[in-house]
């Protein structure tokens, strides 16, 4: 018991004198949980928003076509017969083969693309279109107000805003106007022997890609895209942009790099004395150790929890609005939305060792060289 007893004062003094050291160096300390709490939010933020960004774009391509069929001129996507249906309906495995009709219409108004589409089930009839918020906060059109467009024989066209999509699909209706068949048609002068792509599904998911092959044997001028080849797209991009981000921030990284490093290679004069003193009243070298340990420790997860939870708000909560857009990319019509908030334990994980670990470590290199001295020395410094 009396060996417990001792131990628990003993652990109880190391954590008073820690603490009565961080309070000692007080101004150093802020200044470096300051530098240190901005490293943890930036890396924080820029992984958070990629991570974020590329769960929502798998969970909207989740239901995107199994494979798209596209007709190639001089290495371009160009419109496609809707004769070529019948032929891959021939092929084995084919389940269904449909249409698409969409294509793209610029607005010199907002200065901005609009991605037009024919939805398979559009219930607002001819004359009427549906939009996205984002066009809609541009041209200050809302429901019932009428939009012209430019037909491409030049003729004007109008159109009455039959429905506004809501706030919940701006992620990928910011820039969308949905028409009928018979307009879009219309409007881009398109007969109905041409389409502007072709959407396949398949029975057997395991056979997508030998059925792609056998659309390209069958028709040459084709390219068959398949789902997992756009996920891989999209996984691509957004990590060249948290790279490019991250190149960007370099300087910061640096920055606590060499705070870091100066740390692990040197103290000050009154650490030093401290140390002496300690081991001059019968510390150990390991309950120096310990106590610099633990001061790194108090340091560096104070300035990771809190780098952590304000990029966790500055991405879920602000939508990541100091980095939007780097991340998102340019566009005039940007996207409103929230990322739907989640914790890669993952990410966590690879962000405290790349932060905290280090730091740590580089708070104990200096301690020890400093505690293997004879007391006398150090003091005399």
């Amino acid at each position: 018991m009396k060996a417990m007893r001792a131990w628990v004062e003993k652990q109880r003094n190391m954590v008073d004198f820690t603490l009565s050291a961080l309070l000692r160096r007080k101004g150093k300390n802020v200044s470096l949980l300051a530098v240190y709490t901005g490293v943890v939010f930036v890396l924080g933020s820029v992984m958070f928003f990629t991570e974020g960004m590329r769960r929502e774009a798998h969970l909207i391509l989740h239901g995107a076509p199994e494979i798209i069929v596209q007709k190639m001129v001089a290495g371009r996507h160009d419109l496609i017969p809707t004769a070529y249906m019948e032929k891959i309906r021939q092929i084995k495995g084919v389940q269904s083969v449909k249409e698409r009709l969409w294509g793209y219409y610029y607005d010199p108004v907002v200065g901005a693309n609009y991605t037009l589409l024919v939805p398979d089930d559009f219930k607002l009839g001819e004359g009427n279109i549906a939009i996205g918020k984002g066009i809609s906060r541009k041209r200050l059109a809302y429901e019932g107000d009428i939009l012209s467009f430019r037909g491409y024989t030049g003729d004007p066209l109008t159109f009455q805003i039959g429905e506004i999509f809501s706030a919940e699909s701006e992620l990928i209706s910011a820039d969308l106007v949905t028409v009928s068949e018979e307009d879009f048609r219309g409007m881009f002068a398109m007969t109905k022997e041409v389409a502007t792509d072709l959407v396949v599904k398949v029975r057997n998911p395991k056979e997508l890609a030998t059925i792609a092959t056998k659309i390209v044997q069958l028709l040459p001028d084709t390219r068959p895209i398949l789902r997992d080849e756009i996920l891989r797209t999209y996984d691509a991009v957004f990590s060249w942009r948290s790279s490019l981000m991250l190149v960007i921030l370099l300087g910061a990284v640096f920055s606590f790099i060499i705070l870091a490093w100066d740390k692990a290679t040197g103290m000050s004069a009154e650490e030093k004395r401290e140390i002496g003193i300690l081991k001059a009243v019968g510390w150990e070298t390991s309950d120096v150790l310990l106590m610099r340990f633990w001061e790194g420790v108090v340091v560096s997860a104070s300035a990771f929890m809190l780098g952590v939870l304000l990029a966790y708000g500055h991405v879920f909560f602000a939508s990541a609005m100091l980095f939007e857009p780097v991340l998102k990319g340019w566009s005039v019509l940007y996207p409103e939305f929230k990322i739907t908030p989640f914790i890669a334990f993952n990410q966590v994980a690879a962000l405290f060792f790349l932060t905290v670990i280090p730091y740590t470590v580089a708070t104990i290199v200096p301690s020890w060289r400093t505690a293997t001295i004879d007391p006398d020395s150090v003091m005399r410094l």
